[in-house]
């Protein structure tokens, strides 16, 4: 629940992640709008908030013929159905056929779905078979067994599309990294000891105040080995990283995680050095503006701290908010970074 001072500046923002929370009532005007209206911004003291289309028709207003803000349900509920159809299909859905099926135009179901997503409903069915196959991989004893349970046709479709994303193979990612060298090392930095592995792929694991057994524990079969001569210039490059945070996203990473929370891993890494988002805003960029929780929990799971600036994420009252490695190391690298 948000209160009045909250929704006006939403308002003011014409933040899309309240779109379908609220409505502003414009008692000069008789309208109701969604938060994101693009129309001139009313004075204050002529505006209400209600939870729905119906409270504010109640009382007399009609609605927004600019920014149609009944149509946030309907929206939301063409995108659901379209979402069972595409986790129930045996295979590719075509947006055609789902465009259909919901009542809309195929262009404008497309536009719908990438801004309540933030992803085509092609692409949303490719990432949906991606998780199933991470799933998969992790509970089948063969990997072929587990292609074929995520839904890929055959095995080289699943190795086509999957390329890269698993970051280990397939079998290592099902196996605790078994077959797989991580590189590692534990450096001293102006913010305390500094745990940094990587595999041949790009860093895996980025901690402070933790040593070789948090690996062994993550990545219990796979072979760790102290950083040789090429490691050692991809340390020197995040710790350089630490010590002045800026733009990070040349290092390469190798993470894996659901489908949401590589997406919010990726707007994370798009948030400019010296600027914070919300949680709620994080959410909204990542396709799912009702997903707050599930941003702080993907948040949270960010093994690469810094490289993916997960502290650049606050309250929406501007407070810090958590961080693994303690607030004191957030507001230092905050403060680095405001410089």
């Amino acid at each position: 629940m948000i209160n009045d001072d909250q929704a006006w500046e939403a308002v003011m923002r014409r933040d899309r992640a309240f779109d379908g929370q609220f409505v502003t009532g414009v008692f000069s005007t008789g309208i109701y709008c969604r938060p994101s209206c693009a129309a001139r911004h009313p004075a204050r003291k002529n505006v209400r908030f209600f939870a729905s289309g119906a409270e504010a028709r109640a009382e007399g207003l009609r609605a927004c013929k600019r920014c149609l803000p009944d149509d946030v349900s309907r929206d939301e509920a063409a995108v659901l159905s379209a979402i069972d159809e595409i986790k129930t299909s045996q295979g590719q859905p075509v947006l055609g056929d789902l465009a259909k099926l919901v009542g809309y135009s195929p262009a404008h179901f497309q536009r719908v779905f990438k801004r309540s997503t933030g992803l085509s409903p092609a692409a949303y069915a490719r990432a949906l078979r991606e998780e199933r196959a991470r799933d998969a991989l992790s509970h089948e004893d063969r990997v072929t067994d587990a292609i074929y349970e995520a839904g890929f046709e055959n095995p080289s479709r699943f190795y086509d599309n999957m390329e890269g994303k698993l970051g280990m193979t397939a079998s290592a990612w099902r196996d605790g990294g078994r077959g797989v060298t991580i590189s590692y090392a534990v450096t001293k930095t102006s913010l305390g000891p500094m745990l940094v592995a990587a595999t041949e792929k790009g860093v895996c694991r980025l901690s402070f105040s933790e040593d070789r057994a948090e690996l062994e524990r993550r990545f219990p079969n796979a072979e760790l080995a102290e950083g040789g001569e090429e490691f050692r210039a991809l340390l020197s490059e995040v710790i350089a990283a630490v010590e002045k945070p800026g733009d990070a996203r040349h290092i390469p990473l190798d993470v894996q995680g659901t489908a949401f929370q590589e997406a919010v891993w990726q707007e994370l890494r798009k948030i400019p050095p010296g600027e914070t988002r919300s949680y709620a805003e994080i959410a909204a960029a990542a396709g799912n503006p009702k997903a707050v929780r599930a941003a702080g929990s993907a948040n949270g799971a960010n093994t690469v701290a810094v490289l993916i600036p997960c502290h650049r994420v606050v309250r929406s009252d501007g407070s810090l908010g958590g961080y693994a490695y303690g607030t004191e190391i957030k507001e230092e690298l905050l403060k680095r970074e405001s410089t």
